[in-house]
């Protein structure tokens, strides 16, 4: 309630004239109401005690005249870092509530959050704002109700959602205990059911709001809103990494106003740490403690990308309305530029750890636009880099390439190159010499061809055409437009998951276990993996629909699926034709893409059953392809069939291939000229059938696995396998097949298995996102010569024997 007005002829130059003004405009059991804490406060002393006790490093000569306080933060600008935090029941302070507030914010051009005890209605609020609005959200145990007003936002126009999260009950506030404090009757949330009782906030709150919150309600929210979500009351680094993992758009630091746990830490304090977890993977704000610009700069330089403020706001609009929130507003702008200016500082994207004087030796972090800022000369920090460099799967690529020369001695399985006898240093220039004799036979000009061979060429291959003769010979009819020519297979996996994953909910289905370089690659891009158990025939529709309705369920849509259906990487399973048939007819249905990944198939003998693609009237499958195996690696040359329209809002349609090409001129621009330029000159000379110009190697190949199988069941016949604990798959072709053994495969098994026995394998756990495989050993043989082959065998069963009887499991 307010106060009888009384006249104030000083100008209100701070925040603390303005809370001076607002508790004389106030009866005293309101203003505890606004300013007071649970507890013995000491959470809410703690808050703005931390701000005074940092000290700012000024700059002089720094040639700085102007400033600009912009940012742009998810995919907004904001005029200056702040935005005005929840508060409930503005109306309790002046009868214009949230409306006065709404108006002052876009008199500044920041965004409001509008809390689910506000005065005003949604619609009121929209109708008047000139600067984003957030709804503010508490989960209700009627969820109908909590759907109810996330839709009423959407539709009202907002721009996203605040989940409270530090709230399972309201927190002990003697002040209001005290007063026996109720709200007046004049004073109730506009946009809650009329028919509840609100004067005692927190029986209501116990009644009404759910106090069993746990994470699945993140990807609930996201299920029912398209709306940037973040999450406020995140105080540990624990949570924060949680709320990473959970893509949520951005974390706000706070206590609560100190109005909760009262022995939680200053939100200043906490901030750091959280902010090192996160790693700039989502924005970080601040909410709690702001009562000046200096303030602002302080959060930033420990590591924040802006702050809330909200006491003062309220107190300027019990002081005088929508002037009195304006003119606090304006305080903080004017005393921001201030210190940018005292600081030699252009923006606030120089608000660094060198603002503070005698800055902690720990790392602080700029705001998640700027990246990491380490200490001048020391090493970086590793927490702020993106946190899959952190992740096991980010060494395995390494370790497969690498592994074979750190044990020159070994005989090694772990590589699935193509050996190395089928190639010679003269076929370069061979191949080189057709494909220029190739352009000059389309009338091209010297001066064409040179321009051709040395300059970037065009985004989406200069190969195209040749590319679709190829495919056509393995059943796949393709337009050239249709085909973007890559940096390798990994370049062509890359953008397809960036051009086809827009959303945090959007997830990717794999087979496990899997190929490391498609989920590495998500990784990197922060799209969620669900694995689907891979059976002994590789992937089948039925697992792939059990896995689809499991997504589904989380709140979430799975967008895609990698599948490599023959002689698959690592396990060397191949699909049958009428698995394959399933599974299109399953993704048709749930509008799923296939990723098809097939880069052995051109380099075995068996007779090939149909490409996912060549079955493919829907259009459900997305092709990828490489020449890596089929021509040769140092090539890296790969390529990607996308013939689905994309059709725009105006029912405009374009190719996916170009939209892939748009990403893929930001990315590598094109694909190296020389190597387009040899590969097609392979493919001229091979009369585009290259399952015909590898026979040789295939035959080689497919030997080896021969022997490989052989000599395994030699030295564990049949009858003993059993008691041995050991078993294998049996692939119709490709590099890989995976071998059971009765202890755990991880590195140190590795590495007895190398530096003693001379013979180095893959632990298959590289290859199960989740965890998996423990037990199981991936073997190639590609790179071998069938003595090799034999010999690693016989090497691989003594180790297994002895390391079984080792550590006592046989």
């Amino acid at each position: 309630m307010r106060a009888e007005p009384g006249l104030r002829e000083t100008p209100l130059a701070t925040l603390a004239d303005y809370a001076e003004a607002a508790r004389a405009a106030l009866d005293p059991p309101t203003w505890d109401f606004i300013c007071g804490g649970a507890g013995d406060e000491r959470a809410v002393t703690a808050n703005t005690a931390a701000f005074e006790a940092v000290r700012l490093a000024p700059r002089v000569l720094s040639g700085v005249a102007t400033v600009d306080l912009s940012v742009r933060l998810f995919d907004q600008p904001w005029a200056m870092p702040v935005a005005v935090a929840p508060m409930a029941h503005h109306t309790m302070v002046h009868p214009d509530g949230e409306v006065a507030t709404v108006r002052a914010a876009g008199r500044f051009g920041i965004p409001t959050v509008v809390s689910t005890f506000a005065g005003r209605t949604f619609e009121e609020l929209a109708a008047v704002a000139t600067s984003p609005l957030w709804l503010q959200l508490y989960c209700f145990r009627d969820r109908g109700l909590t759907r109810e007003l996330v839709e009423r936002a959407v539709a009202a126009g907002f721009a996203g959602l605040v989940l409270t999260v530090d709230c399972p009950r309201l927190g002990r506030r003697p002040r209001d205990v005290r007063n026996a404090f109720r709200l007046p009757d004049d004073v109730r949330p506009a946009n809650l059911p009329a028919s509840a009782a609100y004067s005692s906030t927190d029986v209501y709150a116990r009644s009404d709001l759910d106090p069993a919150l746990d994470w699945s309600v993140v990807d609930r929210l996201r299920s029912i809103s398209p709306l940037p979500l973040l999450l406020k009351g995140i105080l540990t680094p624990a949570d924060a990494t949680r709320a990473v993992e959970a893509h949520v758009d951005g974390i706000i630091v706070s206590n609560h106003g100190g109005r909760q746990l009262d022995a939680a830490p200053a939100t200043l304090d906490a901030l750091p740490a959280v902010a090192e977890a996160v790693g700039g993977r989502c924005p970080v704000l601040l909410d709690g403690g702001v009562r000046a610009g200096r303030d602002i700069a302080a959060a930033l330089a420990h590591g924040a990308d802006a702050v809330l403020v909200g006491r003062p706001v309220l107190y300027g609009l019990a002081a005088a309305g929508e002037e009195g929130a304006a003119g606090v507003l304006d305080v903080l702008s004017g005393e921001l530029t201030d210190v940018l200016l005292q600081t030699g500082r252009r923006s606030p994207a120089d608000l660094d750890a060198s603002l503070l004087f005698d800055a902690p030796a720990r790392a602080v972090h700029a705001p998640a636009a700027g990246g990491p800022v380490d200490t001048v000369g020391g090493p970086l920090s590793k927490e702020g880099l993106h946190s899959s460099v952190s992740e096991p799967v980010m060494d395995t690529m390494n370790f497969l390439n690498e592994i074979t020369l750190r044990h020159p001695d070994a005989i090694s399985f772990a590589p699935g190159r193509p050996l190395e006898d089928f190639f010679e240093t003269e076929q370069l220039f061979r191949w080189l010499r057709h494909y220029i004799d190739h352009l000059a036979g389309l009338g091209r000009s010297e001066e064409q061809i040179r321009t051709t061979l040395f300059q970037y060429g065009t985004t989406a291959g200069e190969i195209r055409g040749l590319v679709a003769r190829t495919l056509a010979d393995d059943g796949i009819t393709a337009d050239p437009a249709d085909i973007v020519v890559t940096v390798g297979a990994q370049e062509a996996m890359f953008l397809i998951l960036r051009t086809l994953f827009a959303s945090p909910r959007d997830v990717l289905l794999v087979a496990s276990p899997c190929y490391v370089g498609i989920t590495g690659a998500a990784r990197m891009l922060d799209i969620a993996v669900a694995e689907i158990p891979e059976e002994s025939d590789g992937l089948t529709a039925a697992a792939f629909e059990r896995t689809v309705a499991e997504v589904r369920a989380q709140g979430k849509r799975p967008r895609a699926c990698y599948v490599v259906p023959d002689y698959s990487n690592p396990s060397g399973s191949t699909m049958p034709l009428r698995a394959r048939h399933e599974l299109l007819e399953a993704a048709a249905r749930h509008g799923v893409l296939i990723m098809e990944d097939s880069p052995y198939r051109m380099v075995s003998s068996a007779e090939p059953l149909p490409l996912l693609k060549a079955l493919d009237p829907a259009r459900c499958v997305v092709h990828i392809g490489s020449f890596a195996k089929s021509a040769f690696p140092g090539a890296r040359l790969g390529y990607l069939v996308a013939d689905q329209e994309v059709a725009d809002r105006n029912g405009k349609c374009t190719r996916l291939a170009d939209e892939i090409s748009k990403l893929k001129s930001m990315l590598t621009v094109n694909t190296p000229s020389l190597s387009q330029a040899v590969v097609g000159g392979l493919l001229l000379e091979s009369g585009f059938d290259l399952r015909a110009r590898n026979a040789a190697a295939a035959s080689t190949y497919d030997a080896n696995l021969t022997a490989v199988l052989d000599t395994l069941s030699r030295l564990f016949p049949e009858h003993e396998r059993a008691a041995h604990g050991v078993s294998w798959n049996h692939p119709a072709g490709g590099f890989f097949l995976a071998v059971t053994v009765p202890f755990a495969a991880d590195d140190a098994a590795l590495a007895v298995s190398a530096e003693r026995y001379g013979v180095v394998w893959t632990p298959m756990r590289y290859f199960h996102p989740s965890g998996g495989g423990e037990n199981v050993i991936r073997l190639a043989w590609s790179y071998l010569t069938r003595r090799q082959a034999v010999e690693g065998v016989e090497r691989l069963a003594a180790f297994v024997t002895d390391h079984a009887r080792h550590v006592g499991v046989s």
